[in-house]
């Protein structure tokens, strides 16, 4: 019998890049709501509760209500946005950061889906941290360019607009307060003292992101030779040669890819790791149909392009 699997919010960026890599596949069964009933209270909760697998699209407190409609205990749930990922009871779904996480993924009944930012930081700092190449004391510095797609269908609309802004032609540079949603994940799944001082850019491009951490005092062969240990193997994740394949580094390399890729630059005292992933694929979609392919004992590449 296939799993049934529901995704609430199907209309956003996110739950429709979940439904593109689900809906021509043979082994899952979706289940779509009418679509002038999907903000209905409970017809919602009737499909919450007859799904297998739910993948919650949604603002933090619309998934949090979503969570709440959940009245039995098999329906299992991906949950994409930020309200969950620093909560204890529920496991954070990036299988490659230790054998630890993926098992917690496969037995797991919540999933708290990365988020984009915090997915490239996590993927360069987590393994570093691990290993004691650096330490969770650190000062860290972060900034991370990302395609307009990350901001949604407003933002889409605007970058889109053939009357816009010309300075939309430019990068960027937002969340100037400092304290980015992304911030609190970074910290806790790291284990981290103090939060990086973390600036996204948001550039003219569709999709694809480009996350690098900065790391002074600190061997970039070393840096490079633990990360590539910590990521043998991984489907989903690699370590490219030391240096990269080039002078320069595009942040949409990696758009049209459920795959990360991390590249080491620098020499003795001072190093920068940069994440390349699609901000629609590992950096979201993508990543939560993995964690459901694992939840669901899968190849966890299923219906994914690496």
């Amino acid at each position: 019998m296939k799993p049934k699997v529901y995704i609430d919010g199907k209309e956003g960026t996110t739950g429709l890049q979940i439904y593109e890599r689900l809906g021509g596949r043979d082994d899952v069964e979706l289940l779509l709501i009418d679509e002038d009933k999907r903000k209905d209270t409970e017809e919602r909760r009737k499909f919450l509760n007859a799904a297998d697998i739910v993948f919650l699209c949604l603002p933090d407190a619309a998934a949090r209500e979503a969570v709440s409609l959940i009245e039995n205990d098999h329906t299992r749930v991906i949950d994409a946005s930020t309200a969950h990922r620093t909560e204890p009871d529920w496991d954070y779904g990036f299988a490659e950061l230790s054998g630890a996480h993926r098992a917690a993924i496969a037995a797991s009944g919540r999933v708290a889906n990365p988020g984009c930012h915090a997915s490239g930081f996590i993927s360069s700092v987590y393994p570093l941290v691990a290993q004691d190449v650096i330490p969770a004391d650190s000062a860290l510095t972060c900034f991370s360019q990302t395609g307009y797609s990350g901001g949604g269908k407003k933002m889409i609309a605007e970058y889109q607009d053939a009357d816009r802004d010309a300075r939309y032609a430019s990068g960027r540079i937002y969340g100037l307060n400092l304290k980015h949603k992304h911030l609190p994940e970074m910290e806790y799944v790291c284990g981290l003292v103090q939060p990086p001082v973390f600036v996204p850019v948001v550039g003219d491009f569709y999709k694809g992101m480009a996350t690098t951490v900065m790391l002074p005092g600190i061997d970039a062969h070393l840096v490079h030779e633990t990360l590539a240990a910590h990521y043998e193997g991984q489907k989903l994740v690699c370590v490219a040669p030391f240096g990269g394949d080039g002078p320069v580094i595009y942040a949409n390399t990696m758009a049209g890819h459920d795959s990360l890729q991390l590249i080491v630059c620098g020499h003795a005292e001072q190093t920068i790791v940069t994440a390349l992933f699609d901000n629609l694929g590992k950096g979201a979609s993508g990543a939560a149909v993995q964690n459901m392919n694992i939840m669901l004992g899968l190849d966890e590449a299923t219906g994914l392009t690496v």
